[in-house]
């Protein structure tokens, strides 16, 4: 998993995974198909709470995300409120290249579905590959309105 491998790659610790409530999910999604019914709330119940939760214990936390993904992002501040807590992203002003150089410096394996073509990454039924051309993130919740 890759994961995994960058967990064992950077020596890190304290890795968690995070995973939504049994109760929540079976209460709101009895049938496993909330994402066709209603992305939203699947997000919700299975990203958005979840986090929600792991993060109330600390003062700030650290994201991946990039202006180059474009979109809301493209304005994305390197630290930011987030309610309670400093969201700090330390990549956010990076382009690129400038991307590809610190990944290739630091030696970081490319996640392994960028080689199928995929260049934004999510849950199963909210990921595809984006048409030729299009941007990084229009992958991700394909002719929604969600972001």
């Amino acid at each position: 998993m890759y994961r995994d491998a960058l967990v064992v790659r950077l020596k890190l610790t304290d890795v968690r995974t995070v995973t939504p409530s049994p109760s929540a999910s079976a209460l709101r999604d009895p049938k496993r198909d909330l994402c066709f019914r209603d992305r939203d709330a699947c997000c919700g119940i299975r990203k958005a709470a979840p986090l929600a939760n792991e993060l109330a214990a600390f003062d700030g936390w650290i994201t991946g995300r990039q202006r180059l993904h474009g979109g809301d992002r493209a304005a994305l501040r390197v630290v930011e409120s987030d309610g309670p807590r400093l969201k700090f992203n330390p990549l956010g002003r990076l382009t690129r290249a400038e991307f590809s150089r610190v990944s290739a410096t630091a030696d970081l394996p490319r996640h392994p579905l960028e080689a199928l073509g995929f260049s934004s990454v999510g849950c199963v039924p909210c990921t595809n590959r984006p048409a030729p051309g299009g941007g990084l993130r229009d992958g991700r919740w394909g002719g929604l309105a969600k972001t």
